[in-house]
């Protein structure tokens, strides 16, 4: 049994200009407070909550005597997360200025500060009493409404002054209990595909993420080359066309998609999903001996770490157990043999130097993964769960685990019945 937590971001309707200007003041009282609570704690070297709100609580209930109290327990919260977090850069060498700035304010709620009003409505206390906020809920929060997901105590308000509204982060929890796998399936993740095997046959989903990155790279470049000269390099049109890129949103998508897809599966079968343990910055070993700048920043941009990521929290709301195993040598050992593949002139075809047979890399990476997982142990040593393999010299002959079946992401990103499709495959 575990607990699974999910926020969700929710608008609200747009505000009468009465209740709008009542937020306005609300987040003014509270920004000042978190920098002054802010400024204190860095000057003292205090990082804690508790102690911050001891020495602090009784300040600032003077100053804003008209605030409900526990306006001054969750700036203090607020404060002593930007604090850590400052400190943490700090180390690392990262911050630059001496203390952390309070640019973007978001104000934090706990269960004395608001509640729910209804499904489409809450109420807030403010300084002028409580207000109530209808909001304008979208498909992700009915969802978990009518999910059997109970909303947490805890939720975080920001204003929205262009558009008169209140964006809220609500947090969802549920209780999710993790079955008994009855198998594997074995995902291995590379730049511009995600190689995944299920019930003997691997599937190549086709992700494209190198050719995004490059497209984006090339378009910020020529941003930089045409604003810079004219407007310096911290000018701020060239901020506001780097906003309007949605790199980020797009890989992003694209990693929900596939972890969708793939969380299914293993449900539909009541399988476990087997990953590589990778660490936590996989692609700094990648960069190592790689001197080309593209080809680096198309590996730290690739985020193998990200997918497995959106996997792992996928399953978790579906109770899929997932397991991580080594991956050394995955894609260069033969299953059958344990001997080394070779494979020429960058081809993603190798044979096995003792049994001759031709393999697909990501194919071998697959099955090895699903082998280490089977033992337990993720180690090289022959598996006691046999070979799903037949061993055919054929190259990527008769058997289904040579010939991986590559899907364009036009069609998985969209598909819908896909997933059926993996689950319950139709006869040949």
């Amino acid at each position: 049994m575990s607990e699974v937590a999910r926020t969700v971001v929710v608008k609200s309707v747009q505000l009468p200009r009465r209740v709008f200007k009542v937020f306005a003041e609300l987040e003014s009282m509270y920004r000042n407070m978190v920098e002054q609570l802010v400024l204190f704690a860095v000057r003292d070297n205090i990082a804690s909550f508790t102690r911050l709100k001891a020495l602090k609580y009784r300040e600032l209930r003077a100053q804003y005597p008209h605030l409900p109290s526990h306006y001054a327990y969750t700036a203090c919260q607020d404060a002593s997360a930007r604090v850590k977090s400052f400190n943490k850069l700090r180390k690392k060498g990262v911050a630059k200025a001496g203390v952390p700035g309070v640019r973007n304010v978001s104000i934090w709620l706990d269960d004395h500060l608001w509640r729910p009003d209804g499904s489409t409505s809450i109420r807030i206390a403010t300084h002028r009493g409580w207000t109530r906020v209808e909001l304008e809920p979208h498909k992700l929060f009915w969802r978990y409404v009518n999910g059997g997901w109970r909303v947490s105590p805890e939720a975080k308000v920001k204003l929205d002054k262009g558009s008169r509204r209140l964006i809220i982060h609500l947090t969802f929890k549920t209780h999710v209990e993790f079955y008994e796998p009855r198998g594997f399936v074995a995902v291995d993740v590379n730049e511009n595909h995600v190689a995944v095997l299920v019930g003997g046959s691997v599937y190549l989903f086709e992700t494209g993420v190198g050719d995004t990155v490059l497209g984006y790279y090339y378009r910020r470049k020529r941003i930089q080359e045409k604003y810079d000269g004219v407007y310096g390099a911290k000018s701020r049109i060239k901020k506001k066309i780097f906003k309007r890129l949605n790199e980020r949103k797009r890989k992003s998508d694209l990693r929900r998609k596939l972890a969708k897809i793939i969380v299914r599966v293993a449900v539909g079968k009541q399988y476990a999903i087997a990953l590589e343990k990778l660490g936590k910055n996989p692609a700094r070993g990648m960069i190592n001996h790689v001197r080309d700048d593209q080809l680096r920043h198309r590996i730290y941009q690739a985020s193998f770490r990200g997918v497995q990521r959106a996997i792992e929290e996928k399953a978790k709301e579906h109770g899929v157990p997932v397991i991580y195993v080594n991956p050394r040598d995955t894609s260069r050992l033969c299953p059958v043999h344990s001997a080394k593949i070779s494979y020429d002139n960058g081809s993603r075809i190798g044979r096995c130097d003792v049994g001759g047979e031709l393999w697909h890399r990501d194919v071998v990476a697959c099955i090895n993964l699903l082998h280490r997982a089977l033992r337990g142990d993720g180690s090289s040593a022959p598996s006691p769960a046999g070979s799903p393999v037949d061993g055919s010299p054929v190259p990527l002959g008769s058997t289904a685990t040579h010939d991986p079946t590559s899907i364009a992401r036009e069609a998985w990103a969209r598909w819908k019945p896909l997933e059926g499709e993996l689950i319950h495959p139709k006869p040949p």
